[in-house]
């Protein structure tokens, strides 16, 4: 059944009004191998903000005559789009931030297409190639800013968090925008969004008046995370390991709040990489918090980290409970650290090239029964693989939840099954069902039903 719908014209703002003939035919091109359905998708995403909708299938299905084209106009381009979520628009008028976001959409969706995943220029086969290709998407999208010290604060968890957990994070949000920090997150939902409406509130309080809202997202996880209208720069990354390297070099340190299985390889991610040993020396700040509520998610996260990666990653973290303003303050200090570091070392304010990341975190991963089946979850090998290994199960157990082409594989052969050492995939599957008993796989009031089953 369709809901409220509404049909629109809309001109370009500021960025990207003038297309060639060749990008517009690559993104009217429905074929396979053409750009309309990943642009569909995600522009419908983006016009769905504010849904309860966390299923990137369900959404297609709601709005299933949602159409977007690109009228050429000698003046430039504007964007006809028929069947728009009416939740986008206020008496008739498409909220502007929705509007840029569209925009946006479409400047990541040409500028990868074009200039990153045919381009001979980047060698996506090696490190330093794919750290090139992440900084130019950045770079092009006008989110490096050269001018300004190190304040960026990354905040990852989950999008189904409850209304405690979500009222912390934007406590959190709001300590440290009093303190002239800026926010960037995966522009979701829950602890994505929580921590921009309370950053707003105490950047408005300081009377600044560029506080920056970046939102971070990828084709195949937009829909289950539209981003919120507070991101006032919004980068599409082509695929979640691009995503997840943008986190770690744009950010001058991470907050984590309560999450499910994707903060779960969000905190394997960036743990492996801190763990690598060419970073020993890089000040990183990385805080784990949530209300007295959550307590217990955390007891169970660190639990896991000691179990499988062992006390030398939780070296790399600070957990703290209930205290929004001792987190904002730990992480101003921490950031200090980080712009004295970069200071001695001549590395980029805007950009960490100094940071270490292994080739196997930049590998996309694609989450196959097949893939699944053959992680490499056992103990004899460094740590850091071993994170990656485990960031990989984690990032399945996403794609089965959440995305559209995940949860179409588990149906037609059923779930995952992942098989690992007793000594991992015990820890990993109580890790699991403590996420299922504390619903944090799925938006509230919908029943979860595990796409997984953890084999030891």
């Amino acid at each position: 059944m369709e809901h409220d719908v509404i049909d629109t014209l809309v001109s370009p703002e500021g960025r990207l009004d003038v297309l060639s003939k060749t990008e517009v035919n690559k993104l009217l091109d429905t074929s396979q191998g053409g750009l309309y359905n990943t642009f569909r998708r995600c522009a419908l995403a983006v016009l769905n903000c504010g849904s309860t909708i966390d299923d990137g299938r369900a959404l297609l299905e709601r709005y299933q005559s949602f159409e977007i084209s690109i009228i050429q106009r000698e003046r430039g381009i504007k964007l006809d789009i028929k069947g728009a979520p009416a939740i986008a628009f206020v008496d008739g008028k498409m909220i502007k931030g929705i509007h840029e976001h569209l925009f946006a959409v479409l400047r990541d969706i040409i500028f990868v297409s074009d200039e990153v995943t045919g381009n001979p220029k980047f060698d996506l086969q090696s490190t330093e190639g794919v750290t090139d290709a992440v900084f130019h998407i950045l770079r092009n999208a006008n989110v490096l800013q050269t001018q300004l010290n190190p304040n960026l604060v990354v905040c990852w968890g989950g999008h189904s968090i409850n209304r405690a957990e979500y009222n912390y994070s934007k406590e959190v949000g709001y300590q440290l925008g009093l303190r002239g920090l800026d926010i960037c997150t995966g522009c979701g939902p829950g602890a994505m969004k929580g921590p921009m409406k309370g950053a707003t509130i105490g950047h408005a309080k300081q009377r600044l008046h560029n506080g920056r809202y970046l939102g971070i997202t990828e084709p195949g996880i937009i829909a289950a995370e539209s981003p919120n209208p507070i991101v006032n720069d919004l980068v599409i990354m082509p695929d979640i390991e691009k995503r997840l390297e943008a986190f770690v070099r744009a950010g001058h340190g991470i907050v984590v709040f309560p999450g499910g299985a994707g903060t779960a390889e969000e905190i394997l991610y960036i743990l492996g990489i801190l763990l690598h040993p060419d970073n020993a020396e890089i000040p990183f700040p990385l805080i784990f918090t949530g209300p007295e509520t959550s307590r217990e998610y955390f007891v169970q996260i660190n639990q896991f980290i000691h179990d499988t990666l062992g006390p030398e990653a939780q070296q790399r973290y600070k957990i703290i409970i209930d205290d929004p303003e001792l987190v904002a303050r730990e992480m101003l200090e921490g950031i200090r650290q980080v712009r004295e570091f970069r200071k001695a070392h001549s590395d980029a304010y805007y950009f960490n090239w100094l940071l270490k990341i292994d080739h196997e975190f930049q590998k996309p991963f694609h989450p196959t029964h097949e893939n699944m089946r053959n992680l490499s979850l056992h103990k004899n090998q460094p740590t850091h693989l071993l994170a990656a290994q485990l960031r990989r199960a984690f990032s399945g157990v996403v794609a089965g939840n959440v995305k559209d082409d995940g949860i179409r594989s588990i149906e037609e052969h059923g779930n995952f099954e992942i098989h690992g050492d007793k000594s991992i995939a015990g820890p990993m599957d109580a890790l699991l069902a403590s996420f299922v008993a504390q619903h944090r796989m799925k938006l509230a009031g919908t029943a979860y039903v595990p796409c997984y089953t953890v084999v030891q």
